[in-house]
């Protein structure tokens, strides 16, 4: 299922928790190492245009690549909009993820071929979920790991399951990821949380080993936090 909905609804939760956001909160520390909240704004707001300008080319029979080095430097963009207010951030952010809630309404087949990760136009919609619940928790605004859904720490965990080294399965009851001998067992959430980056591995038992990198099939992976969010 096509988790369209929940996408919609993660952006109202987190355009919620921004609405008291002040200016020099926008210009504090982020867990993200070097990055200010304004910089991981900056990255959720244009990552959402970068997917609406795709769709909504899709939609038009037009491939486009996430990001056209020709047009569009994704680190300049980040660098030139973090320190923009509280109240721009807030505008734009809204502003894309309604053009590309607006996209989606108008899909009648998410198999549709596009230029990102596995081709689908479905894996735009996966990619905003992880975007948008991932960077809620670095952005500190009172959203944590405890707030993701149940259905995405699940989905979390199946696409961030290749950083597990060979030769290592993790657990969470009868749900089982990776090859070879189980070595780390706990909950759904505390997995997807540890695989995310976003904890250390609070909640989890067994030897935990140093993980791999991002999927970065057709993507590129975002930075990992210096320490983890709360």
């Amino acid at each position: 299922m096509i988790p369209a909905a929940a996408v919609a609804e993660a952006h109202s939760r987190l355009h919620r928790a921004l609405e008291p956001l002040t200016d020099e909160q926008v210009r504090a520390a982020s867990p993200l190492p070097g990055w200010t909240r304004g910089h991981v704004l900056a990255h959720v707001t244009d990552a959402g245009r970068a997917l609406a300008d795709l769709v909504e080319n899709a939609l038009r029979g037009v491939l486009i690549p996430l990001y056209d080095p020709k047009t569009h430097d994704r680190d300049a963009i980040i660098e030139a909009t973090a320190g923009r207010t509280a109240e721009a951030h807030r505008r734009d952010l809204l502003r894309h993820s309604v053009r590309l809630e607006d996209a989606w309404a108008r899909v009648t087949d998410w198999d549709q071929h596009v230029d990102y990760r596995d081709g689908k136009l479905s894996s735009t919609v996966f990619a905003r979920w992880r975007e948008v619940w991932i960077h809620a928790v670095d952005l500190d605004v009172g959203i944590g790991v405890t707030d993701w859904p149940g259905d995405f720490c699940h989905h979390a965990v199946d696409f961030l399951q290749d950083r597990l080294p060979a030769g290592l399965a993790i657990q969470a009851g009868e749900h089982r990821w990776g090859s070879g001998r189980t070595e780390v067992t706990g909950s759904v959430r505390a997995l997807a949380a540890w695989l995310s980056g976003r904890t250390t591995g609070a909640g989890l038992a067994g030897d935990l080993p140093e993980l791999g990198p991002w999927p970065v099939t057709g993507g590129r992976r975002p930075p990992r936090p210096a320490r983890p969010a709360p």
